[in-house]
């Protein structure tokens, strides 16, 4: 295994303890510190996620037309490490909304060029490995970030200023590490690939038909399946007290993380529709769970049903996508693919904020269960072959 994809997946997991840690408090602290409502957060959070969706569509194109990834891989932890210190310092909730837009702006320009330059130095015999080595190290960051701001926020009795100063920490070293650890290999000029990769931003018409029904889905599906700060504010809206509400995201991890890699596997042996099809229903019943939560139990079994439902189906949209695209526009099929499903975060979380405030919390998870419903029977309509992983 390359010292690169150590150094990379290491690099992951400092920026998820980071940036998890502060998401996991961030929605808490807008309402309750700052008096932001439900649905300016929901517009926040969306807006902030479906950036980091957008981004991806053109810094992969970038850096496939100047043969470079280490500087916007780079650039893209950098100003993700930067805006940390806007959260402890920030006077008002503008200041926040820039620092979370900064962070995910960071994440859009960083993902594509990282996951090619993992590419290019990793040896096609192991390279799978080296992919998965870097999501484990990843999910590490994602489940270890809730659970170091539940220990924050208890050292320093509920302080949210000194929580996001120790945010500040993983940050930077990721930076660091990506400075001294990671070395670019020299990758050949090609002019035939580098226009290649221009046109067919532009010639997306070209996609086969079941990646659009695959784009389809994913889209509705996100309609459906809002920013997870909304399973932070349930909590809160239950009872749990702000020190302990990021326990939510701590298990809707665990089970994502635990259930991620048997549900690629089985997607593999041809089971992708039964899978995404279980999907769909477990984020309906996490949905109507969490709609008719009373207590903090009811709401940990919503979030463990949420988490059930993104690991049985985001890997395998991600695989879904590179399997119906040629070989030569997967970095179109993919930018395009997050476009939809950034749109769509973006339309999903505002709705959800403006349900909350104007009908409360119970008809947010309501709509949610009604878009899933909508994307399973079109999956079952229209779906059902394109859900198959190609054997190829």
């Amino acid at each position: 295994m390359p010292r690169g994809v150590w150094v990379l997946g290491l690099v992951s997991m400092c920026m998820d303890l980071s940036s998890e840690l502060v998401h996991s408090l961030l929605p808490l602290y807008m309402a309750t510190a700052l008096g932001a409502s439900v649905f300016v957060i929901g517009i926040i959070e969306g807006a902030a996620e479906a950036l980091a969706l957008i981004v991806k569509l053109f810094s992969g194109v970038i850096s496939d037309v100047f043969h470079k990834r280490k500087p916007l891989v780079l650039l893209g932890y950098g100003l993700a490490a930067v805006s940390k210190f806007a959260f402890p310092l920030a006077p008002s909730l503008s200041w926040i909304v820039g620092a979370r837009f900064a962070d995910r702006l960071g994440k859009g320009i960083r993902g594509a060029p990282r996951d090619a330059l993992i590419t290019d130095i990793t040896p096609a015999a192991v390279r799978g490995r080296s992919f998965g080595l870097r999501q484990a190290l990843d999910t590490v960051g994602a489940i270890g970030g809730p659970l170091l701001a539940l220990a924050t926020m208890a050292y320093f009795s509920g302080n949210f200023h000194a929580a996001f100063w120790i945010a500040v920490v993983p940050a930077m070293l990721a930076v660091l590490l990506i400075v001294v650890g990671v070395d670019e290999p020299d990758r050949p000029r090609s002019p035939a690939a580098t226009k290649a990769s221009v046109l067919s931003m532009a010639d997306i018409r070209r996609l086969p038909r079941n990646y659009f029904f695959v784009v389809t889905i994913a889209g509705v599906l996100t309609l459906a399946r809002f920013s997870e700060a909304f399973l932070v504010l349930r909590a809160q809206n239950v009872g749990f007290p702000n020190a302990l509400a990021p326990l939510v995201m701590v298990v809707m991890s665990v089970v994502y993380a635990a259930t991620s890699y048997p549900a690629g596997a089985a997607a593999d042996r041809g089971h992708g529709p039964r899978l995404l099809s279980a999907g769909l229903l477990a984020l309906v019943a996490a949905d109507l769970v969490l709609a008719h939560a009373t207590g903090r139990w009811m709401v940990l079994a919503g979030a463990t049903l949420w988490g059930l439902h993104m690991g049985l189906t985001q890997g395998l949209l991600s695989a879904l996508v590179a399997g119906s695209a040629p070989a030569n526009m997967r970095g179109t099929a993919f930018g395009a693919f997050n476009l939809v499903c950034g749109i769509a975060l973006l339309l999903a979380s505002g709705l959800a904020g403006w349900l909350w405030d104007a009908f409360g919390p119970r008809f947010t998870f309501y709509a949610g269960a009604t878009f899933t419903v909508i994307a399973w029977i079109g999956f079952l309509r229209y779906g059902r072959r394109a859900a198959a992983l190609p054997s190829r």
